[in-house]
């Protein structure tokens, strides 16, 4: 195993009705990326594939509110859609600072799902769409999807995760997260097990943790039920499900999966193919739910290929404008 490097240094920024919490990577190449993570993680979850593409893109990846070093929503709302406005909010927020020209956005799993949202609704914001497992409803049963309905349950799901942070200890349910994300634990260097043992100490104490976790669940249950129960989920009065929302995508899309992924079933990638308008579908055979963690030089030289795709793209529109 390589050394790993140590998690980029953060800040807060303040964007008005949030404070959001970023680690980005030197100042350097002019095209900005964006990363957003997934259930439970944090903007450590994008630590490695940052280092691999920093020579290519200035990276900043956000604590989605709640999460991380994110305070919670003062609205305490932590919906896929609430995730995205956050994510919209920090985008303009960079975009501005940096020049003004839109970014190369990356999610994993929930934080797929919300760049999605961001991206169809956002499109002057999202030059590259890289989605890495994303949480796009689909029916084949996986076990990892059970558990997250179950515990987004109402007053059950808040029980379990109760007494899950009271009884069990941290190291344990660490690896027991590891274990469900990488397709074989035994290769996370025991550093990195290290750091998230002791940031899964220190989010023990916060007392928004509990909350955050199962409300972000629920979200995700949420969007299930927009795609396959719409006649109960219109009583959210919100918008339309995340696979019409990709099917209204601009951005060159890269979609990755993981065909030992124990939470987005790999099959899923079959329906993403269909769907984005421009995409490009990479299956990684011995990855799991996290392949930015598991093979980060893998899904830095795939985003390499979908920037000289987006790039000639761009310039065959600017020729036939001319």
């Amino acid at each position: 195993m390589k050394e790993p490097i140590a998690p980029w240094p953060g800040r807060f920024i303040d964007l008005g009705k949030l404070s959001m919490h970023v680690r980005s990577t030197p100042e350097g190449p002019s095209e900005t990326g964006v990363f957003v993570h997934g259930l439970a993680g944090s903007a450590t979850n994008w630590t490695d594939l940052m280092a691999e593409l920093q020579d290519t893109i200035t990276g900043y990846a956000v604590d989605l509110p709640g999460a991380g070093y994110s305070p919670p929503p003062p609205d305490g709302d932590y919906s896929v859609t609430a995730h995205a406005r956050a994510v919209i909010a920090f985008l303009e927020h960079i975009v501005a600072e940096r020049g003004g020209e839109p970014v190369h956005l990356f999610g994993n799993s929930l934080g797929g799902a919300v760049s999605v949202r961001v991206a169809a609704t956002r499109p002057d914001l999202v030059r590259t769409l890289t989605l890495v497992a994303p949480a796009l409803p689909h029916l084949v049963p996986r076990r990892g999807p059970a558990r997250i309905a179950f515990g987004a349950t109402p007053r059950i799901g808040d029980w379990v995760v109760g007494q899950l942070l009271r009884h069990v200890p941290a190291e344990k349910r660490v690896r027991a997260t590891m274990a469900m994300c990488y397709a074989d634990p035994s290769r996370v260097h025991p550093a990195r097990v290290a750091e998230a043992v002791a940031e899964q100490r220190r989010r023990d104490e916060l007392p928004h943790n509990g909350p955050s976790l199962v409300e972000s669940a629920r979200g995700i249950v949420f969007e299930y039920l927009k795609e396959y129960a719409p006649w109960y989920a219109k009583r959210g009065g919100m918008e339309g499900s995340l696979w019409r929302q990709a099917a209204r995508v601009q951005a060159p899309t890269l979609a990755v999966y993981g065909l030992h992924d124990r939470l987005v079933h790999p099959r899923t990638a079959v329906r993403a193919a269909r769907t984005f308008p421009d995409i490009r579908v990479v299956m990684l055979p011995h990855a799991g739910h996290t392949a930015q963690s598991e093979f980060p030089d893998v899904i830095a030289r795939e985003f390499r290929a979908l920037l000289r795709h987006a790039r000639a793209v761009k310039g065959a529109v600017a020729t036939r404008c001319a």
